[in-house]
């Protein structure tokens, strides 16, 4: 039995475990596909990007601002 064959069993005892837990929970949509071995990885790459509102933006570069500010004072010029 190779790989891919012990995959696609997992697959289908996944699908057959989601059918049962929607039935003993009363759902009546029908579950999703099990996933291919493939996506976790995908998972984590399609995760939703973060996105900073405009003050948020300009509080991270005053403190850069700051920051840099402070290591010049503290760094000797040559």
């Amino acid at each position: 039995m190779g790989v891919s064959e012990i995959l696609a069993q997992i697959d289908r005892e996944i699908a057959q475990l989601q059918r049962a837990r929607a039935l003993l929970s009363g759902s009546t949509a029908t579950p999703k596909k099990a996933a291919p071995a493939a996506a976790p990885a995908a998972k984590k790459a399609a995760k939703k990007k973060r996105n900073l509102t405009p003050e948020g933006r300009k509080r991270i570069a005053e403190a850069v601002k700051r920051r840099w500010a402070e290591q010049k004072k503290t760094v000797p010029s040559k």
